[in-house]
């Protein structure tokens, strides 16, 4: 399984990438450097990967789960709800791509803010 680095502003998280055509070309890109942006519990940044919606792509997603959202060509990492979820759910402005899940915690990433420099890169092993 592939795995990733994602560092926002002083907080790091890693990521373990699915085994999908958009992970791929998330992986191939590497490393990407971005400006994250808040969005409720959600931070996104944009990157150069084009990829279309896949087979499954939904508006509903899970607590860590790592995303592609192809109208903004932009990478999401969901850690709570975002300002559109329903009680109980956490929901993206539009369907996306689920490529990876983040692993172990992810709470610090609470205190990122708008205009944290992003720097996603391989974990070689």
């Amino acid at each position: 399984m592939k795995k990733i680095k994602i560092k926002v502003g002083d907080v790091s998280v890693e990521g373990e990438l699915r085994e999908t055509e958009t992970a791929r070309k998330i992986w191939e890109a590497l490393p990407i450097t971005s400006k994250a942006e808040r969005w409720g519990d959600e931070i996104y940044f944009s990157t150069e990967v084009t990829a279309e919606l896949e087979e499954g792509a939904d508006e509903v997603v899970e607590f860590g789960d790592i995303a592609y959202w192809p109208p903004g060509k932009a990478i999401c990492l969901f850690f709570g709800p975002t300002p559109i979820s329903r009680e109980g759910e956490i929901r993206a402005a539009s369907a996306v791509n689920v490529f990876g899940k983040i692993v172990g915690d992810f709470r610090e990433l609470k205190r990122c803010k708008d205009g944290d420099e992003v720097i996603v890169e391989r974990v070689e092993e």
